[in-house]
Formats: C-alpha cells, structure tokens, sequence
C-alpha cells in the first residue's frame, strides 16, 4: 500500500517535520512493514509561464513548429522589473497566445531521467521546455502541452510549478498482512498511525450509521443467490447513487492525479479516476456503470455453467457456476468484486453514472480472482475483508466528487439490497488471559484503552469483559486476536525475549535420529549432500526404479514444473547423475555425492489421486482422513551414494586412486553401521548396473538395497566419464531392522590374537557364504574376519580360487593362546568344508 503523506494528513495530524522515514518507523512499530518510499523523479526550475506569442514555422520534414516567446517571470538580480522572455521550440499545437503553461527551464531534470538544457534545434535555440502532462509525470496524455485554464489553475507566471501540481509529494510504501486489509486504505493507515503516535484521527468514514438508516429505494436492486457458498450469501448489500448529466472530458485536478500516480494508479479520466481515489480513501471499492447503457435493474446472482462474459481488459471468459455476477436484463454485466464488464463501462460518451459500492462475500471473490487469474485493486481488498458499514459513505462520497469535478447532477433516486441489521458478537476476554499469553504484566486499563483505541466497544463483566471488535475488524474472532491487539498497540519492544523450556522427553523421534546418523556419517567419510527435486521421466523411473528395467506403476503430475520430467520418481539415482553430470561439465570429476530423499512407489493397479477435495472450513472426518491416506502410494525415504572419478588424488609420492567398487561397498558399510544394522552381500542383476559388479545388500535376510557399477552406456548417456558406482538403499526399512534390534556388548580388556587362513573353493562359491561359515564355526571366540584377497590362476586346479581371511580371536575373561586361536580357526574351516568343499591351501 503506497500512501501519499499530503494525503495522510488529511486524516491524522503528522508533523510538518516529520520525514518519510519517521512516518515509516511509526507504522512499523504497530506491526507493517516498511517497502519503500516514492517520489516523482523531477527537479525544478519548472516554473509557470506565458505564452507571448508564437510563429508557426513549416519543416522540411512535414512537421510544423512552433517558434514561441515565453514570459517565466521577473528577470532574475535585475531590479528593474524587466521579465525573463524565454525563446523556447515547440512541436504541439493546441495552445494559444495568452495560455498559461509549464515551463522546465534549462537545469531541471524530468523523469525518466530528462535533463534539459538549452539546445539548438529547427534553427533555433530552445532555452527550455514546454511541458505536457505524461512529461511532468501527470497521466499518460502526450498529444499536446498542459494548458492550466484546463485544470482550472490561474497562478501568477513564475509560480513554481512543481508545488503547485503537488509535485513535490512523497508516499511510504508498506506492506500490509492479509488479516489487516482495513489497511488497504487511508482511512485505515491514518488510524494506525494515529495508534502509533497518539496524533489526533480524522475518520473520513464517519457518519456511516445515519446513512446505513437510509431507507433503500428507486433504483431496483436484488440479490439472488441460489447456490452460496458455506451458507454465506455472495452480496450483503448493495447500494447504488446516481450522478446525471455528467462531463467525462473534463480533466481530472492534479491534486487527485499526483496523489493516485504516487499510489501507484495510473489516471484514466476523471470517473474512473474518483472511483478509484474514493475506493484508496476508504478501503470500499466501487464500480461506475453507464447508467444508459444497463437494461432494467440489477440482480447479484450466480453463473448459469459456461456463461459468458466480457470483461474491462477485452477478454471473454467463460463462466464457472460458482462465479458472482453482476447482471441486467441483458445478462452479465460484470464479475462481482473483481471487474466490470464492457458492454456497460464508462466511456467518453457517459451522461448519466450509475454507482455501486457493495459488500461481497470474501470466499466467492477470492475463488473468483484466482480461478479467472484476474487479481484487481477490488478483489484484493474485498477477500481480505471490507468495512460493511463503509460503502453508503464511499457511494454518497463518489457522487458528491462526480459533482464537484465533472458537473454532475446528483439524483435523489437511491437503490440498496441491505442485511436487516449489522452486529458482530461480543467476545468474552477472561481478565489475565491477555498478560498470560503474552507473558507481559499488563494493567486492565492497558488492556481496555488498547481495545478501545482500536475501535472496539469493551464492557465490563464478572471476570473480564465482553469485547465488540469494530466493523472494519474482520480478524477480530477470538480472546486470541483480542491479546495480540493489545500487545501490537503497547508496543512489542514490551514482550520480553524469553527462550522457552522445553518439556522433558521431546526432541527429534528415534527415525530421525537414525537418518541424521546416517548422514553425518555419509558426510564425514567424504561424500557431499546434494538434495534435489523428487521428477524424473518414465524412461529414468525404469531403468533405475526396477531391478529388471520394465516400466512399473508410476505418478505423473497432472500440473509439473518441468513437462519433461512429469514423474515423481522410484530412484534417487537420476538425481545423482545429474548432479555428476552438471559437476562435470564445470570442470570438477572427482565426486562422491549422497542423498537421503523420498521416493514414490505406486502398486500395480490401485488407482491414486484425491476424488474430492474436503472443505476447507470443516475438520475432516476419520473417513475423509482414511480415504485421503489411501489416495496417496506409498512413499518411502532412500538413502544413494555415487562415486565417480579419484578417491585419492594424484600427489608427490602418491599415484592417483580410481574410485571402485570396493569403496561403494565401503560406503554402504559406513551407512548401515550408522543405521546400527550388520549386513551381507549377495550378488544380483540390475539392469544399470554391470552384471558382474552388482551386488544386493541383506540385514537380518531382508533386502534392503543394492549396490553396484553401472554400465557403460547408462554412464554414457549421462555423460559421465570413467566408471560411476552407485548404491540406493531403503533407509526406512533400515531404521525399522534397526529398532528391532538390541545391541548390548560388552568391551573386554583382553588382547585379540589374529591368524589368518587361505581356502580354496570352487570359483562359484561366494566370498561371503565362506566368510559366514569361519564366523559360525569360530563361535564364541572369533571377533571378526576380513577378505584380503581373491587369487585365481597359477598353482591352483582349474575352476578354484584361493580366498584369504584375516581372523580375529578374542575372550571376554583371559588372553587366548595360539592353540585356542587354532582350534577356533579350524572349526570355521570345518564348517566351510562341509557346505562347499573348502581346504586349506597349501
């Protein structure tokens, strides 16, 4: 909301001191914030003058100008009472010897910015400038200079222009909440200053209960809502003036232009420009029909479906059944609250004005607004809530401006659709519940003169009071909205800043501590956390959502962002690769990212999206609620990791390390330790993932993810360069194995002793199985056992390989001996014998 200060103080007394930003630190202190602060960009000389007399001069190029002697005033230091006779160039014709004009003298500066200075131009020197409206910044008219007998201005030639326009105004822009659109307004920014400052308020809406008591009649109006939405009828009343015999080319003061252009509204001519000065002055907007145009009276009523109508901006829109119209015995003459229709706007030719100042419904407007995306200066202040008792003072106000400015003729005939009786119900204020929320030691009189100050009616009653929040109030509701009320109007530098206690027990739940392990420990072995947007494509969601690349169930966005990629995804891995690929392309290849992320998983044949969205002023039901829930496919948090490049860069001393597939594995270790889980490796097939390098991981016989390296040309459409590793494990079914699990070990003090053991096996015997097998046996002493190495080749039969083990003994109550190490050692041996055929190589 831009306010203009000449405005403002119309309304509240501000002091001739006081600077735009002491208005501004006024307004912020009682809760708006500060945007900016406007002015219109020009800078004098720009004085009255005289045309003398002029002399058409035809050009070569077709145009003819003007060679013009222009009296500025007394010639400056002189004395002698000699005047300042300027020779200035001018290219527009409709002035006359003897107008009164605008004159920028060389030195001043126009918006835009426009320095002028005296120049040689059609063989002349033009020693200034004569200046029309849109050049000063006072409208959009351009097709000739600003003659003041037009604005009705005889100043004295010389007279600084730029005061006498109102040039020199200025307006603070503030940003006003949705809950305050009474501040949509000058009536409601000068009572908040006022609250501010303790200056004295001048309502500009005063009187507005006599004229609701005004018997509505003539003019036909009806309401006729069949359908309201939430039971609340769409119009509450609607009152209408009529103004005949009205002069729409009269010019619109300059007063009333500078102060609308500095609240940033473009003038339009002198009706619409009243509507719209009226509608900032009281926060009501209002609507001018011309009045010849309409046929028969007007009814507020709903859409008929797929009715149309065009409206101001020259567009046809079709109807929705919910839409609030304005209607005639034509049809549709306008959409409620958010713009007017242009079969009955005013125009250039209006005699007779019909005008309209009403009180819709917030819901249907706001609906109305977004569903055409047509937001107006109306529709924004009528979904954030309108005074209803405004709108016979701003309709009585517009018809005495149309009067004064455009010689109208002011109507007796009065037309209303009016509620029987306005009344809000009081609100019940316990006594110490506004200091107890606040946590300040208010007195009952802060709290009841604070209430007062802002309009309310405050009555004492046995415990407290009985508070009747002001009309223009609609965010008064509750004892709540009554406390904050008090608080913003004695200040918020009184609340102390006071750190809350936070109940015993409450912190993050075990899930998220888990997934916060899980993180830390990805981030502290190295890798980088790249969160992402959850869209992929159907052909991504394939490939690295199922093990077997087939197309399974997925949801597409009815409304994506991106129309390319419409898919929630099934995979954190197309995410990675794009991040790699854009690292990449900017130079840096040694990568080891991570992200923990929900992934959307669909059923095969269960049909997702919500049927019906519940109202929003109702609490759902169980039933609403459960069906809502089965609307949505199961979503579950991943965790990825993707390597790609070096691990160890090259140094002195230190050939460079290319990332494999043992430091994924390594990854998925530090993870799942996190997670506190043990796990197993078995190998898989995936299809990205090469067929000899893809591993499942298992904890406690569960699949819980994969991890592998992906094939060339899946690495190649991304882009990416060398081998690229990836895992993508289930964090949720991770954390859940993990919760199921009590780990309670204890620390011995006793040295471990360590052997190792090298088997040969059949060469499709895994590594894992035979490790299993050395733990198993070697129970309860062994503490560990690690593969050091694979060999196959020389000195081994054909079809074998030779796998080592690095073992680890150790006992909770002595120091083992070699032979009890042996004994453990050999068990395991046995036990692996047995299932594949194991034997110590020799």
């Amino acid at each position: 909301m831009r306010v203009p200060l000449s405005w403002l103080r119309e309304y509240v007394d501000v002091a001739a001191e006081a600077t735009p930003e002491d208005v501004l630190a006024a307004l912020v202190s009682v809760g708006f914030e500060e945007e900016d602060v406007h002015r219109f960009e020009l800078s004098g000389p720009i004085v009255v003058g005289q045309v003398i007399e002029f002399t058409p001069e035809p050009q070569s190029n077709g145009k003819t100008i003007r060679w013009c002697q222009v009296d500025v005033g007394p010639s400056t230091g002189s004395g002698t009472g000699e005047r300042d006779i300027r020779g200035i160039v001018c290219g527009a014709g409709n002035f006359f010897e003897g107008d009164k004009v605008v004159v920028t003298l060389p030195g001043s500066v126009l918006p835009g910015p426009f320095p002028i200075a005296a120049r040689r131009t059609y063989g002349h020197v033009s020693d200034g400038m004569i200046a029309s409206a849109k050049e000063l910044g006072l409208g959009s008219e351009h097709s000739g200079i600003l003659r003041l007998v037009e604005l009705g201005i005889d100043a004295p030639v010389g007279t600084d222009a730029i005061a006498l326009l109102g040039l020199d105004d200025i307006a603070v822009e503030i940003n006003v909440t949705p809950d305050r659109g009474y501040a949509l307004s000058l009536r409601g920014v000068a009572r908040e200053y006022s609250h501010a400052t303790g200056a004295a308020f001048r309502d500009p809406g005063a009187g507005h209960d006599a004229a609701v008591a005004r018997t509505p009649e003539g003019f036909p109006i009806a309401v006729d809502d069949g359908a309201p939405i939430r039971g609340r009828q769409g119009a509450s009343q609607f009152v209408a003036r009529i103004v005949r015999d009205v002069d729409p080319s009269r010019p619109t003061p300059p007063w009333m232009i500078t102060r609308l252009s500095l609240a940033g509204i473009r003038s339009l001519g002198v009706l619409i420009d009243i509507t719209n000065y009226v509608m900032l002055e009281l926060g009501q907007p209002i609507h001018g029909y011309d009045l010849d145009r309409l046929q028969g009276g007007i009814t507020v009523r709903r859409a008929a479906q797929g009715e149309k109508l065009e409206t101001l901006d020259g567009q046809v829109r079709t109807l929705h059944a919910e839409d609030l119209l304005i209607t005639d015995e034509s049809g549709p003459i306008g959409l409620a609250g958010v713009m007017g229709g242009g079969p009955t706007e005013m125009s250039d030719a209006t005699r007779n004005v019909l005008i309209e100042a009403a009180t819709f419904d917030q819901v249907s407007i706001a609906r109305t607004a977004r569903r055409h995306k047509l937001p107006s200066e109306a529709s924004r202040r009528f979904e954030r809530g309108v005074d209803p008792l405004v709108a016979h003072v701003a309709a009585e106000r517009v018809a005495s401006l149309m009067v004064e400015l455009a010689g109208g003729t002011l109507d007796t005939e009065l037309g209303g659709s009016l509620p029987s009786t306005y009344r809000r119900d009081p609100i019940t204020l316990p006594a110490g519940f506004v200091p107890g929320l606040i946590g300040v030691a208010y007195t009952d009189d802060e709290i009841v003169r604070a209430l007062r100050l802002i309009g309310g009616t405050v009555e004492e009653r046995e415990g407290g009071w009985a508070v009747t929040a002001p009309s223009w109030r609609p965010d008064l509701t509750d004892k709540w909205t009554l406390a904050e009320e008090v608080a913003r109007i004695e200040g918020y530098d009184r609340i102390p800043s006071v750190l809350p206690t936070p109940p015993s027990g409450r912190g993050l739940t075990s899930a998220q501590q888990g997934r916060r392990r899980v993180a830390n420990a990805l981030a502290s072995a190295g890798f980088v956390e790249t969160p992402s947007f959850p869209f992929t494509t159907e052909e991504q969601n394939a490939l690295h959502g199922s093990p077997s690349g087939d197309s399974l169930p997925s949801v597409k966005l009815a409304n994506p962002l991106d129309g390319l990629a419409p898919f929630l995804r099934r995979s954190l891995v197309p995410a990675l690769l794009q991040v790699a690929h854009r690292n990449v392309s900017r130079g840096i290849v040694d990568l080891a990212l991570f992200e923990t992320g929900t992934v959307f998983l669909p059923k095969p044949g269960v049909q997702y999206g919500t049927p019906s969205v519940p109202p929003l002023a109702v609490r759902p039901d169980a039933a609403t609620l459960a069906a809502l829930d089965a609307s949505i496919p199961p979503q579950r948090r991943h965790v990825a990791v993707l390597l790609t490049g070096h691990t160890v860069a090259k140094q002195p001393g230190q050939p460079a390390v290319v990332a494999d597939l043992a430091d994924a594995v390594d990854a998925v270790r530090v993870l799942t330790a996190a997670a506190g889980l043990d796990i197993e490796l078995v190998q898989a097939q995936r299809a990205a993932l090469h067929p000899g390098r893809t591993a499942r991981v298992l904890a406690s016989g569960h699949d819980i993810g994969y991890v592998g390296e992906l094939l060339p040309a899946v690495s190649a459409a991304a882009d990416l360069p060398g081998r690229v590793l990836v895992a993508e494990l289930d964090l949720d079914a991770m954390l859940e194995l993990a919760q199921s699990r009590v780990v309670a070990a204890s620390l011995s003090g006793f040295p471990a002793a360590t052997q190792d053991v090298s088997l040969t096996v059949p060469i499709d015997v895994a590594a894992g199985d035979v490790r299993a097998a050395l733990l198993e046996g070697g129970t309860p002493l062994i503490e560990g056992a690690r593969l050091v190495d694979d060999y196959r080749g020389q000195g081994l039969a054909e079809g074998t390989k030779s796998l080592t083990f690095a073992l680890r003994f150790r006992a909770d109550d002595r120091t083992l001996t070699a032979a009890e190490a042996t004994e453990a050692k050999l068990a395991g041996v046995a036990v692996a014998a047995d299932r594949f055929g194991a034997a110590i190589r020799d």
